[in-house]
């Protein structure tokens, strides 16, 4: 392998942990550094506090070697190189993002820089960050020969990170010095060179040593912008093929027939073309803000932002709208939910759509028993078990005599369930699908009542099934 860098990562998140554990798999010497001294014992101790699959084969490749943890910034950065900070920018009150960690980091960094230094953005900022950070450095008395600030923005996806991380479709460098670009190429040179991929421990993906990750270099202001840009495009596919849904119900069509056809054109794509109740996570909720929000303090007027905001509310309205249609009331009635994170493959739980339906459900009087694979236990801190609200261990625990079953993440786990064993738990056999995980011809054959996003619903009646249609109706 190449020359190894010398990295410090300040921040122990999603990106923080996944960047610093993946940057020793490709050979760097990495020190992960965080406030949080329970965090940090924990990792030191192998223990994993995200749900990321090949997280925890990745620590125990690494810890101890090329990965330490650490709770003190200064030791920690230095003899680093490059000093990546992927500290949390939530979302303020004004829609912006809350950059007050970035500043205290940068100061911090500011007051123990000992030699040339490369201090990244690794966390999503705005445009202009860059410059705010090199201002905070100076006031604390840095010479501007002695440090820069590049972007690196991520691309990391929740639950396939790692993969996202070493087999990247690019890699984006933004950097104003060729000082700084030079030792950014050298980090990534693993995997830019192909390096990586001839190694018998790599883990294996889209990429090869004949096909390796394009690097971009741009400026760092291009660079912040690519990621907010980005997101904000993701976050309006999604928008756009519920509104699509939408008016696919009203039609009697299938969504899911339309999203291919459109997918198949390669100037669209099918990724991100699947309708539900709705983004949310940490990303694209803030991100869409944030951008909106920069775009009208440069005098830019994003209205487009706004309609995607406003669709993503929308959408989980008419899924509680829905389940109202499949129960006429609520008081009283027993409900089953599969699902709490944002997404299947994480725990995660911020911004979760299942938190407002779950939310909406409880304030109309339905008790709720709940069932996630992963984030149960950071749902109990956002939603605390309750006379109306239950966790349980298992799917069919959930369903368990309840009026209605409710998928509200995808987890492939969710769309293979014992469809009879299902029939037979549930108190009626009503499945409404936020995710549309199961095809409707099939939930018909099995007895259901079955509705899902932007398809026809079926009804299960005593003489056969009836499907519901704007304009028909017809007994199958």
């Amino acid at each position: 392998m190449s020359e190894p860098v010398s990295i410090a990562v300040v921040g122990s998140g999603y990106v923080g942990l996944v960047a610093a554990v993946c940057f020793a798999e490709i050979g760097h010497n990495v020190v992960c550094v965080d406030n949080d001294e329970r965090k940090i014992d924990l990792l030191r101790n192998g223990g994993i506090p995200i749900h990321e699959d090949f997280l925890p084969e990745l620590l125990a490749r690494h810890r101890n070697g090329k990965l330490k943890f650490s709770t003190d910034l200064k030791a920690a950065t230095h003899d680093a190189q490059a000093i990546f900070v992927a500290v949390g920018t939530p979302q303020s009150a004004s829609g912006n993002a809350d950059l007050s960690y970035v500043d205290a980091v940068a100061s911090e960094i500011a007051r123990s820089l000992n030699n040339y230094k490369v201090i990244v953005e690794k966390s999503t900022v705005p445009v202009y960050t860059n410059e705010w950070v090199r201002r905070t450095i100076e006031r604390n008395g840095i010479q501007r020969s002695e440090f820069d600030v590049a972007s690196n923005p991520e691309f990391l996806r929740e639950g396939t990170a790692v993969i996202d991380f070493l087999h990247p479709d690019r890699i984006v460098v933004g950097a104003d010095s060729p000082r700084a670009a030079e030792l950014l190429r050298a980090v990534y040179y693993p995997l830019t060179s192909g390096e990586y991929y001839t190694l018998d421990t790599s883990f294996p993906g889209s990429k090869s040593k004949e096909n390796p990750p394009p690097i971009l270099l741009t400026s760092t202001k291009a660079a912040e912008l690519i990621k907010h840009a980005s997101n904000a495009f993701l976050a309006m596919k999604i928008s756009f093929i519920n509104a699509v849904a939408n008016i696919c119900e009203a039609a009697d069509a299938s969504v899911q027939e339309v999203a291919l056809g459109m997918g198949l054109d390669k100037r669209i794509g099918s990724q991100f073309l699947r309708a539900g109740i709705g983004y949310g996570g940490s990303c694209f909720p803030k991100d869409v803000a944030a951008f909106r929000y920069v775009a009208e303090q440069l005098g830019v007027e994003f209205n487009l932002l706004k309609e995607v905001e406003e669709i993503n509310a929308q959408q989980k309205i008419r899924f509680f709208q829905k389940v109202r249609s499949a129960l006429w009331t609520f008081r009283g009635k027993r409900l089953a939910v599969l699902g709490l994170a944002f997404k299947g493959g994480t725990d995660d739980v911020r911004e979760s759509p299942a938190f407002d339906i779950i939310k909406m459900l409880l304030h109309e009087g339905c008790t709720i028993r709940a069932y996630d694979p992963a984030a149960t236990d950071r749902s109990k801190e956002m939603l605390p078990p309750s006379k109306s609200l239950e966790y349980v261990d298992d799917p069919y625990a959930a369903a368990s005599d309840a009026d209605a079953l409710l998928i509200l993440s995808d987890w492939s786990d969710f769309g293979q369930l014992d469809l009879d064993k299902l029939h037979y738990t549930l108190r009626y056999p009503i499945v409404i699908d936020g995710r549309n995980l199961y095809d409707p011809d099939e939930m018909a054959s099995k007895g259901f009542t079955y509705l899902s996003v932007g398809r026809p619903s079926v009804h299960s009646t005593r003489d056969g099934v009836m499907q519901d249609s704007a304009q028909r109706k017809r007994i199958v």
